[in-house]
């Protein structure tokens, strides 16, 4: 079975006019949103792709098949398929996966179709992007619950070309794909989302991972561009979004629950990285 938690599908007749507009024709998407694969169950296509896809795993693991060839696919791991390729992607047996999908167009995705060759190499999303590119997927899913206006289209079209590029150049924010995937990084950040709770400085980062904290945040800059303590704050403005969108929680609650001892910081910091209050991210669509 397959269940689409959001999803939304652009009239035909507004796609063709976006193949027309000057502004948004080199890339723009004609469908998106959120899926789940139920274990055991085969999500794919018949026939060769007419537009190209994006596929970002977020939950569970399985495997995709494209031109007779079986690749694994696991959280926060993507592919994209080319236009004029069928696909199939199988769940596995024992978790649902949970998949974020675009289908794209346009004479610059036609123009990169070479780094769609990265569709038969998997590349592990583990970097300074991963946090960005679920809240570009919400601000996209976000705007096109408002309306299918010419300005909020351009604007999710613009925002679906940042997103892509989070994609398509992932393997080249560092020096090598291997640095990307540093095991000491990869740790702190495992840490950092268990811990959203609590207020960490450097100091606490650095004992419980074994390194010094100047050691530490090299290392940690070098492979996502924040430093450990600024990609700790955008993982908790993300929860934050969560929690706005999902939970009655008041914005005092939110801020304590996410280790701010002060609301008035939380609500500041929010707004810094978001472009709305607390207050006016959650009345965003009402």
């Amino acid at each position: 079975m397959i269940k689409e938690i959001r999803y939304y599908r652009i009239p035909p007749p507004l796609v063709d006019e976006q193949r027309r507009n000057p502004l948004v024709l080199d890339l723009f998407i004609s469908e998106t949103g959120e899926i789940e694969v139920e274990q055991g169950t085969i999500w794919g296509s018949q026939n060769d792709l007419d537009r190209y896809l994006l596929v970002y795993c977020t939950r569970g693991n399985g495997f995709v098949v494209i031109e007779g060839e079986q690749i694994p696919v696991s959280n926060d791991q993507f592919f994209i398929i080319p236009k004029g390729l069928s696909f199939k992607f199988y769940s596995v047996l024992d978790i649902n996966s949970r998949l974020l999908i675009a289908y794209f167009d346009g004479w610059k995705a036609y123009r990169l179709g070479k780094e769609f060759a990265l569709v038969r190499n998997l590349t592990p999303s583990v970097n300074n992007m991963v946090a960005n590119r679920e809240m570009l997927f919400e601000e996209i899913f976000n705007n096109l619950s408002k309306g299918f206006h010419d300005d909020n289209m351009q604007y999710i079209h613009f925002c679906f070309g940042h997103l892509l590029a989070t994609f398509i150049y992932a393997n080249r924010t560092v020096e090598d794909v291997a640095e990307e995937a540093n095991p000491v990084v990869n740790r702190t950040i495992n840490f950092l989302n268990k811990n959203l709770s609590k207020k960490l400085t450097l100091d606490d980062l650095a004992r419980e991972i074994g390194y010094s904290p100047t050691y530490l945040s090299i290392l940690f800059k070098k492979a996502t561009n924040y430093s450990p303590i600024s990609y700790f704050s955008h993982l908790k403005i993300l929860k934050a979004c969560e929690y706005l969108d999902y939970t009655s929680m008041k914005v005092k609650e939110i801020s304590f629950k996410l280790g701010y001892t002060d609301p008035y910081y939380f609500t500041k910091d929010f707004t810094k990285k978001m472009g709305l209050s607390p207050r006016n991210y959650r009345n965003r669509i009402s």
